[in-house]
């Protein structure tokens, strides 16, 4: 007999795709640009954070077009390390223009060829 693994309980997301984020503890900020409902990372990945500060797997984790003062990169992120950030504007990384349209009403539209 062959045991299927449990799935995990898939939490709803607090945040949409467009949204701009900012991270709790670390001083970044990004767009959201794809969500994985659970963590869908490596091991290797997830082991590497810290045990104390290591975010629990079943939650929501966002795919963000991330920068700070120094570069613009993407960050992988857990919902519970993540607020809202609609107060201070667009985002500056250059892969926004592939994926977004112009920032409006503080968010980027998805654009059109993008949507599913």
């Amino acid at each position: 007999m062959t045991l299927i693994p449990e799935m995990p309980a898939i939490a709803e997301s607090r945040f949409a795709i467009g949204e701009v984020v900012r991270h709790r503890i670390f001083d970044f900020r990004g767009v959201i640009f794809d969500i994985d409902p659970v963590f869908a990372n490596s091991e290797e990945w997830y082991n590497s954070i810290p045990e104390h500060v290591r975010p629990k797997k079943d939650q929501p984790f966002y795919h963000l077009f991330a920068e700070n003062a120094e570069s613009s990169y993407i960050a992988y992120v857990s919902q519970q390390n993540l607020i809202a950030d609609g107060e201070h504007g667009p985002v500056n990384h250059p892969a926004i223009e592939g994926y977004f349209d112009d920032w409006q009403d503080k968010r980027y539209p998805l654009k059109r060829n993008m949507r599913q």
